[in-house]
């Protein structure tokens, strides 16, 4: 049974830190909670599905046009809401969970309110230490690692990383250093959306598709931003393994039914004792 705990939840942690990881570099950067995040991951999960199960082309194709969608839709909440909302974050917030409210409405129209099966990315399953693991989750899990370990370096090796990491500690200095910091949230909020709906692949395949789908995904990335810290990407590795860990044992071990109770309470909790997350720096 530990065993069994450990594998899943060390599985389902890595998704976790995919789902959330867009949602903190928009945080980090542009001190914006966007709402609309979860939507990205409903668009991603609905492409593949439509790609695959609806047209019938190959998997690999609904992959790429999951990422592009999350990507382009990105850059339009950035460009249509977000940037003439500029200055009011509240206003942001509200237009983007509105925002994710119609995109729900349109699902429903589209593809209907009943909830959709789609098929594994890679079908099968392994047995690891007589735990039976999809390999559709194991790919998943791999692939987010790959991706989070690749942003890491991505964001402090590169010229691009370094000023977005500028921008968030101080937009100002970083404009007078002269980066364009309308360039960087375009590519933030790129990066965002393309991650959410890479992620929303994976998790369709861990759950199942429904038009409600984005909300789950919306709260374990305020959890995460909350909990690990303004722009954290080890915080929200950090959080997201507390998270995943802890739904497993919850599920697991009392009912499957208050698998997001710890979630909530552990908001609580953070916001009660810490405010700024275990590695949020200081507000200035």
């Amino acid at each position: 049974m530990l065993l069994q705990i450990l594998i899943q939840g060390f599985l389902l942690s890595g998704l976790y830190a995919l789902i959330a990881v867009g949602f903190t570099l928009i945080f980090g950067i542009g001190r914006i909670l966007n709402l609309a995040h979860g939507s990205y991951l409903m668009a991603g999960g609905y492409a593949f599905f439509w790609i695959g199960q609806i047209i019938g082309l190959p998997k690999i194709i609904g992959v790429a046009l999951a990422v592009f969608l999350g990507a382009g839709m990105g850059i339009a909440i950035y460009r249509l809401i977000v940037r003439p909302l500029k200055g009011d974050r509240i206003a942001v917030e509200i237009a983007t969970l509105i925002l994710a409210v119609i995109l729900q409405a349109a699902i429903v129209l589209i593809f209907g309110s009943s909830s959709k099966i789609p098929h594994p990315l890679v079908p099968g399953v392994v047995r690891i230490a007589d735990t039976p693991i999809a390999w559709s989750i194991l790919v998943a899990t791999c692939a987010s690692w790959i991706i989070l370990l690749s942003l890491y370096a991505f964001i402090r090796l590169s010229h691009t990383g370094r000023a977005m990491q500028a921008v968030s500690m101080d937009p100002k200095g970083a404009a007078i250093c002269g980066i364009d910091s309308n360039r960087i949230d375009i590519i933030v909020w790129s990066i965002s959306g393309g991650l959410g709906a890479l992620a929303g692949v994976f998790f369709a395949g861990y759950t199942q598709l429904s038009p409600s789908m984005w909300v789950t995904p919306l709260i374990i990335s305020v959890a995460v931003v909350i909990v690990g810290g303004i722009g954290s990407i080890m915080g929200t590795l950090a959080v997201a393994h507390i998270i995943g860990f802890m739904e497993v044992i919850v599920t697991t071990l009392i009912a499957p039914e208050l698998r997001g109770v710890f979630t909530m309470g552990l908001i609580i909790v953070a916001l009660l004792f810490r405010p700024r997350g275990l590695f949020g720096r200081e507000e200035i």
